[in-house]
């Protein structure tokens, strides 16, 4: 059984479901209309307020999870998140009272999440587009099938677009038409780039597109489906209401009526630049995309394994040499004996792609890749994995003084040493796998290295990066002795 909860900027929200065969079925589902995003002040800071309340919904949130047999849950931030100043503040709190990490994921992650969702509930063989308005972001996603084939995220959402168009609730005619053309300034240079032969069907996979959908159907809008048409109609109304308080539409929530002038304004928008004539609502989304990436993940079908090895080949890395570095650097961090397997499959990966720099330079090409990987939208990875991979790449050779801070966490220091070991063994030509146990390793307060003394003596480079790594390990306090054995 899986767990995935939603950090929206309107809402946060839970789902929890088990595979069952094809399909994924959702036993319980959680909603708190926390409205994070109105919670940031003018320097884009999370006010207390906001933070107290979204505390208070996590602890919540806590309560459901705990009362199931879970294999595994992922909770995941989006936009007001990924952009609120002091979010580093917030989090340690926020994930107390979850009780699980909270991973703030970029907008092209988001929308691959997504798309995962929706994906799943549809025909294989469609062309489609999709669309989620958040509260924060828009993501607009073009795949065939369960293969993403372009994804997008626009910094435009609910609540912004009500903050600057609609304040204080007052909706009119002029302010509706500024903010349609607001929305389609940001949709417009690349909605071109959305093949138009490539998709059939569009789907808006948001809690607002199915807002509006309802709307239009139960109080008899336009022609009744979500098209410009029927758009415009419920906007007229929206105008003749004028204010957010006064709307009163049929199975529209009061939290829901605070924003829909936002919403529509931007999918009026929306289907403007991308030549949409109908929009689909679905139910699933986000959370049911999140439920999916578990369930794979669990059946070793991991999308970050994929994303690295697309990224390998864009580069044109000598991927022989990349997977034996990373096979070593597995074997020194098991010797090394951690106290968690944490970094275990960042390490992997982070050893991967240890050598992508040299794409751009020979000359200080680990701070080339270091940079390139915590920049890089790798599908499938939060932004703090990749922040982690970027910091271990970047310690993989020269002083420790740029990653010191970092070394404080015993495990990340064991899978740097690790890395560093794979990368001078690997270019040495050491056959680790002929005498695995000829090799001792320990670290703790100091490091103590064994090696067999025939190693050192036909791989004489050996010798002179060993007293290298005395030297960068000397730079910030820890003695590194190396023992030769016969």
């Amino acid at each position: 059984m899986f767990a995935a909860v939603d950090l929206g900027s309107n809402s946060f929200r839970l789902h929890i479901g088990y595979q069952e065969g094809e399909t994924m079925r959702i036993v319980k589902t959680a909603r708190d209309p926390v409205r994070l995003g109105a919670g940031l002040d003018s320097k884009g800071n999370l006010t207390p307020a906001a933070m107290q309340a979204a505390i208070a919904s996590l602890a919540r949130f806590q309560s459901i999870l705990s009362s199931y047999p879970l294999g595994a849950a992922r909770v995941v931030a989006t936009n007001t998140i990924r952009i609120a100043k002091n979010a580093a503040q917030f989090l340690p709190a926020a994930e107390a009272a979850i009780g699980y990490p909270i991973e703030i994921i970029s907008g092209e992650e988001e929308g691959r999440l997504i798309y995962m969702g929706v994906a799943t509930t549809l025909p294989h063989d469609e062309g489609r587009l999709v669309i989620d308005i958040g509260g924060g972001s828009t993501e607009v996603i073009l795949g065939h099938g369960m293969e993403i084939l372009k994804v997008e995220s626009f910094s435009i959402g609910t609540v912004p677009q009500n903050a600057g168009f609609f304040g204080n609730g007052v909706i009119d005619a002029d302010a509706f038409e500024a903010a349609i053309l607001s929305a389609r300034s940001r949709f417009e240079d690349v909605a071109p780039e959305y093949d138009r032969s490539a998709w059939t069907q569009a789907y808006g996979s948001s809690g607002t597109a199915r807002a509006i959908g309802d709307a239009i159907a139960r109080n008899n809008l336009g022609d009744g489906m979500v098209s410009l048409k029927s758009l415009e109609a419920l906007k007229r109304r929206l105008i003749q209401f004028g204010h957010a308080d006064n709307i009163d539409l049929a199975g529209m929530k009061a939290d829901r009526a605070t924003s829909i002038a936002g919403g529509v304004a931007i999918l009026i928008g929306a289907m403007h630049e991308f030549g949409i004539k109908v929009v689909q609502p679905v139910e699933a989304g986000l959370r049911l995309g999140v439920l999916r990436d578990l369930q794979l993940r669990a059946t070793q079908r991991d999308r970050r394994e994929e994303s690295v090895r697309e990224f390998l080949r864009r580069f044109r890395v000598d991927e022989k040499r990349a997977d034996r570095t990373a096979h070593i650097a597995a074997a020194m961090l098991t010797l090394l004996k951690p106290a968690d397997d944490a970094h275990d499959r960042l390490l992997r990966w982070g050893a991967l792609l240890h050598e992508i720099g040299l794409i751009v330079s020979h000359s200080g090409f680990h701070k080339h890749a270091a940079y390139m990987i915590e920049n890089a939208d790798l599908p499938g990875f939060t932004t703090r994995e990749q922040r982690v991979m970027s910091r271990l790449v970047l310690a993989q050779k020269g002083n420790l003084r740029k990653v010191v801070d970092n070394l404080s966490d015993a495990g990340f220091a064991k899978a740097v040493l690790a890395l560093r070991l794979a990368a001078m063994f690997m270019h040495a030509r050491l056959d680790v796998d002929a005498d695995p146990a000829a090799i001792r390793i320990k670290m703790k307060n100091s490091i103590e290295l064994e090696l067999p003394r025939t190693w050192v003596r036909d791989h004489p480079t050996v010798a002179y990066w060993i007293e290298k790594e005395k030297e960068a390990w000397g730079e910030i306090g820890i003695d590194f002795r190396l023992r030769l054995s016969n």
